[in-house]
């Protein structure tokens, strides 16, 4: 009858169990369709989509998971297993990547997944953690709910950063972010060098947090897939999809609730700065917006301080009543993994963690009169592996940060304007601050009220690291404004105990599946119609007074503000009407409160139409015809080669250079002898900034004689005493002597570039 009925053959019957898991895979599998139809609508090709698919699912997810399942005690679910698993993998990728490289055979590092797989099959022991059984299902909302954040959060990535920003410059008019060339040039280095040096510099070491790199590289390597586009489609897009899961997973395992994991994974992700400004000046800066893909190592180091967050928050001390199982004595292995992965994973993971851990044990002596002893040796462990990375990978380089209070809400301080009115507008400009980037964290305040003030111990880690970070970006400054890390460092604390009030506070009161569908439908709306509004009124603040860019945002937190005491006033009477709404004013007005950020994704994006790569933050030009000379140059040169060009600044003023060229060592892949020098860590924090002059002045002048005065013992020495192989100029920047035809071999040769190989 059913064939009748439609027409053509009846459908296959499908057992009830093969149903279910396909509803079970279902969420998994819509996430990963949306994010890859963005990146093929970006136009990422289908092959290297594939081939990185491949790489994800063969060289990261399979090894780190049968590990982290020999690590763990118990199953919990399949999506904890692969979430963590995948952190694991990416921990042991760095070691196999550093191994490889060293080595000189990075091309070895495909087969890398052997080492583990190849004991997993051959242990008997080992063998059972290729099948386990789960026997907690994941809840289909709690699924669903993760999947839109990810498609969400990628779709802002299209419109921010993908739709605006081309793998490979198309025409002469491309702008990019000044930063992107730069650590490309990273990623290109860690094809070949361990550890890697400024790619500027040729020989300088490199002081620097450059493990996302070292992970970008490697994937490069592994898939097969080119590096531009590993670092221009797939890299980032990868790691905050993976970061949303680690942030929701991890919630669940530290709270016992599911959905305090999925709020505070939407929170990080899915919601924006509280702005109503412009959509592009961004304030004190950026969490979901402009740092997911113009900082790849603070999305890097995301992906190894959430783990990290719940193999500490176990071993200082789990909330009562959580029924997730403990991960046991494997914990302590997780920890020392991610913290040795963090060391150089980004500078301001280590000193957060170490505070949160800090404020823990003197809540603990308080409190408890007694220091835990775990809580102690994770301590210590924490601050060996900081002192490995002050030692070791930043040789005490401070980078240019100082210890300098506030001053990253200085500039919006009036000048000689009387102390009361200067206090009353550090005031205004301090709530600005905490409006802006900390208002999704208002969940923080109902779990304080929820629970009397009395914490469990991993709620005081978290709200230590929570604490920590904006008090770290308060007290340090930085001429590059890095100090901003420190936030985003600490938000990932934030959040989590910012979902878990939430889910708590919901928990009161438990709402019925109407009441929640009701609630969310107006928690959207509410979003939608202040992103409306922000659209439409969002405009550039005047440059005078300072403090001109804050009053936007406190004018209308003022307004909302006025409207939430008003309704408030108003909701005996609601709920009078409809009894339903009685004791849930506060659930609806933190739900309001977390939301409000909503519309800082939506006007980024929009913002990056008129000013892609970066909005308010420096572009330069970055025209096809140089980048497709150092792609050339890439193709016909051997890793190790050295190039010296003619190109040093971006531009020069004054007679002074600002030295921050970095696009040849970026699309080459190769060391350059001296190309832009300003972001080498001996550099950072020189008074004259970007124009502080080279180091080393011979080597300048012999780079540039190579242009100007070649001759060939002055080529040959270059070629000896530094290993350079090829010159390349930029016609516009300045002609190269006629002479150099003579004592080089002229290989790549257009109106603008010449790329010439030393005999």
């Amino acid at each position: 009858m059913t064939a009748l009925a439609t027409g053509g053959p009846a459908p296959a019957a499908v057992a009830p169990g093969r149903r279910s898991r396909l509803r079970r895979y279902a969420p998994a599998a819509a996430g990963y369709l949306a994010v890859a139809a963005i990146l093929l609508v970006a136009g990422t090709p289908v092959g290297a989509l594939a081939r990185w698919t491949a790489y994800a699912l063969l060289a990261v997810l399979l090894p780190g998971t049968l590990v982290f399942r020999a690590l763990r005690r118990r199953a919990y679910t399949l999506v904890e297993d692969l979430a963590l698993g995948a952190a694991v993998g990416l921990v042991l990728e760095l070691a196999a990547w550093a191994v490889c490289t060293g080595l000189g055979v990075p091309g070895w590092l495909r087969l890398w997944p052997l080492a583990v797989v190849v004991p997993f099959v051959a242990v008997r022991r080992l063998r059972r953690h290729w099948r386990v059984r789960y026997a907690t299902t994941v809840p289909a909302g709690w699924a669903w709910s993760l999947a839109g954040v990810i498609a969400g959060c990628t779709g802002y990535l299209y419109g921010s950063f993908l739709a605006v920003t081309p793998v490979l410059p198309a025409d002469e008019g491309q702008a990019q972010y000044i930063d992107l060339a730069f650590q490309l040039s990273l990623a290109g280095a860690a094809t070949h060098q361990v550890p890697p040096d400024v790619p500027q510099a040729a020989g300088e070491p490199l002081h620097y947090h450059w493990f996302g790199f070292a992970h970008l590289a490697a994937t490069s390597l592994i898939s097969g897939v080119d590096l531009p586009t590993v670092f221009f489609r797939l890299g980032v897009p990868a790691l905050c999809a993976l970061a949303a899961v680690l942030v929701a997973v991890v919630g669940w395992r530290i709270s016992g609730r599911p959905y305090a994991g999925v709020v505070a994974s939407a929170l990080m992700f899915t919601i924006g700065e509280f702005g109503f400004e412009n959509g592009w000046r961004q304030l004190f800066g950026t969490q979901a917006t402009f740092i997911v893909w113009g900082s790849p190592s603070m999305t890097y180091s995301w992906v190894l301080l959430v783990p990290l967050i719940a193999a500490l928050g176990e071993l200082v001390g789990q909330a009562r009543g959580v029924a997730v199982p403990a991960l046991g004595r494997g914990a302590w292995v997780l920890v020392v993994l991610f913290l040795a992965a963090s060391t150089g994973a980004k500078a301001s993971s280590l000193p957060v963690v170490l505070a949160a851990l800090g404020l823990t044990a003197a809540v603990t002596l308080v409190v408890r009169r007694r220091l835990p002893r775990a809580v102690l040796v994770a301590a210590g462990l924490a601050l060996a592996a900081q002192l490995f990375a002050t030692a070791v990978l930043f040789a005490f380089t401070s980078h240019g940060v100082t210890v300098d209070p506030f001053s990253g809400l200085r500039p919006y301080l009036p000048a000689g304007r009387s102390a009361g009115f200067t206090a009353l507008v550090g005031a205004g400009v301090f709530l600005a601050f905490l409006l802006s980037l900390q208002l999704r964290l208002a969940g923080v305040v109902a779990l304080l009220r929820v629970r009397r003030g009395r914490l469990a111990p991993v709620q005081v880690f978290l709200l230590g690291g929570a604490l920590a970070g904006p008090a770290g970006y308060l007290l340090l400054g930085h001429p590059g404004s890095s100090n901003q890390y420190f936030t985003r460092t600490g938000f990932a604390f934030g959040v989590l105990l910012s979902g878990w009030g939430w889910v708590e506070l919901a928990e009161r009161r438990p709402l019925s599946a109407r009441g929640r569908r009701l609630l969310g439908a107006a928690a959207a709306g509410f979003a939608v119609l202040l992103t409306a509004i922000q659209l439409g009124a969002a405009t550039s603040t005047p440059a005078t007074p300072a403090y001109a860019p804050v009053l936007p945002l406190l004018r209308w937190a003022g307004v909302l503000a006025l409207l939430a005491l008003a309704l408030a006033g108003y909701w005996p009477v609601l709920a009078g009407r409809w009894p339903g709404l009685a004791g849930r004013g506060g659930l609806v007005l933190l739900s309001a409160v977390l939301v409000a950020g909503a519309p800082g994704l939506v006007l980024d994006a929009a913002a990056a139409r008129a000013h892609p790569n970066g909005g308010a933050y420096p572009v330069v030009p970055m025209p096809a015809s140089r980048v497709a000379a150092a792609r050339w140059v890439h193709a016909h040169s051997d890793p190790d080669d050295v190039l010296a060009t003619n190109v040093h600044c971006r531009e020069v003023v004054a007679g002074s250079c600002d030295a921050r060229s970095f696009w040849l060592s970026g699309y080459a892949e190769r060391s350059v002898l001296v190309e832009g020098w300003a972001f080498a860590p001996r550099m950072v924090g020189r008074p004259a900034g970007p124009y502080a002059p080279f180091w080393d002045a011979a080597r300048l002048r012999a780079n540039d004689a190579a242009f100007t005065a070649p001759t060939a013992a002055g080529l040959a020495a270059l070629r000896d005493r530094y290993g350079v192989r090829w010159l390349v100029v930029d016609r516009q920047v300045g002609r190269e002597s006629s002479t150099l035809r003579t004592v080089a071999d002229l290989r790549y040769d257009t109106a603008r570039l010449a790329v010439y190989r030393l005999r």
